[in-house]
């Protein structure tokens, strides 16, 4: 018998703090999987598959599926959520009732190339570029130093700080076709696409050496890899292209394949880097204030593959690692992780043999924001006419 809907009954009774996580994470079991709910009781898991499959094909899902629930659900517990800033309240444009997708869509602001990948009209393009200023100008507060970074980063440098472990689900991999004359004049006369994307041999690629970079500190810290810091502490901004692959999680401008980070970035002794951690955070309190931003700044955890993610996800939660600022959506009553203030202990500083004078291994953190997704949630609060923003907004894009 074939089906194109499969209920499962977990294990193990899915804890109500984990049933986000348990749906994002069904996206990953198989490639038959189009998408996943989670019963609020935690007793089912429904997934909507993209073809119909038989009886030995949904056993294998199944048998996936109990694994995930396995791992995540045994010994796992509710973190303790810490909240610096609450301004959820804050008031915002009332008529704003409906996902701001399809409008910008049907307007031409919004131009979907595939999933996850989005070319943004003028607009957007004007919003970007105005919460990109608020962040270059809050990177000079400190005198950050600019940097330009690639796109592409080496796979031997992802290994080295544990990231195939910790996030193998959202890697991009970059190749090319072999250097043979062979290969590439067949794939000259015969390349060609279907709805899976290009029909050509894996033989006639090279072996992965390079990634789509996941995060623009990452370069940063390998530039300062293996010897000691230049004058003990480091302040630097840059902004980049970011890309992690989240499979049928991909869905508009909330969660996107390739985004736009703006990061400003500390290296130093701990209490440094702690110490402009927290005063990035004022700073851009008082510019959400000015711009009237609808948010709230919570600890939170980075999304760990399923192995890592328990173990992980408790460090950071009891050493307050990780703080997200999440935008308010008020069309569905919900938030948005827009940004993070980030401390990494002297994780890299290990990993990378980043030292500081007295031969320590340096501490880093940075501060980071989803340009695309400022941009979406301002839409979402405010909508989609400039004469209804906040003047501050308004008057810098006139």
């Amino acid at each position: 018998m074939s089906a194109t809907v499969l209920e499962i009954k977990p294990v193990q009774a899915i804890p109500d703090f984990l049933i986000g996580e348990m749906r994002a994470k069904m996206a990953y079991v198989d490639e038959a999987v189009a998408g996943a709910q989670v019963a609020l009781a935690g007793n089912l898991i429904t997934l909507q598959l993209k073809r119909a499959l038989g009886e030995s094909e949904q056993a294998l899902i199944e048998q996936k599926v109990q694994r995930v629930v396995v791992a995540m659900v045994k010994g796992a517990f509710k973190l303790k959520v810490q909240v610096l800033e609450d301004f959820l309240d804050r008031p915002v444009l009332s008529a704003v009732a409906e996902d701001p997708t399809n409008t910008l869509l049907a307007r031409g602001e919004l131009s979907r190339e595939a999933t996850g990948i989005y070319v943004l009209g003028p607009l957007l393009t004007r919003l970007v570029a105005f919460f990109e200023h608020q962040f270059v100008d809050l990177a000079s507060s400190f005198q950050a130093e600019p940097y330009r970074f690639p796109t592409l980063i080496p796979a031997r440098y992802l290994e080295r700080v544990d990231y195939f472990s910790a996030f193998p689900h959202s890697l991009t991999f970059a190749t090319h076709l072999r250097s043979d004359l062979d290969v590439i004049d067949h794939f000259a006369s015969h390349a060609a696409c279907d709805e899976h994307g290009l029909t050509t041999s894996m033989e006639s690629f090279s072996g992965v050496e390079t990634l789509l970079s996941p995060a623009v500190c990452y370069h940063l810290y390998f530039s300062l890899a293996d010897r000691p810091l230049p004058s003990g502490q480091v302040v630097a901004t840059a902004v980049g292209n970011c890309f992690r692959y989240e499979s049928t999680n991909l869905t508009s401008l909330e969660r996107m394949w390739n985004f736009t980070m703006r990061e400003i970035i500390f290296v130093g002794p701990k209490d440094f880097v702690l110490a402009n951690r927290e005063t990035a955070r004022q700073r851009m309190s008082e510019k959400f204030a000015g711009i009237g931003l609808a948010y709230r700044v919570e600890s939170a955890n980075d999304p760990f593959f399923i192995g890592e993610f328990k173990k992980q996800a408790a460090f950071q939660s009891a050493f307050q690692l990780k703080y997200e600022i999440r935008a308010r959506l008020p069309f569905k009553d919900s938030t948005l992780a827009v940004g993070s203030y980030n401390y990494h202990q002297d994780f890299f500083g290990r990993k990378l043999n980043m030292t500081l004078p007295d031969g320590s291994p340096a501490h880093t953190g940075c501060v980071a924001f989803g340009l695309e997704r400022m941009a979406y949630a301002f839409l979402s609060q405010f909508g989609l006419d400039p004469a209804a923003w906040p003047e501050q907004v308004r008057r810098a894009i006139a």
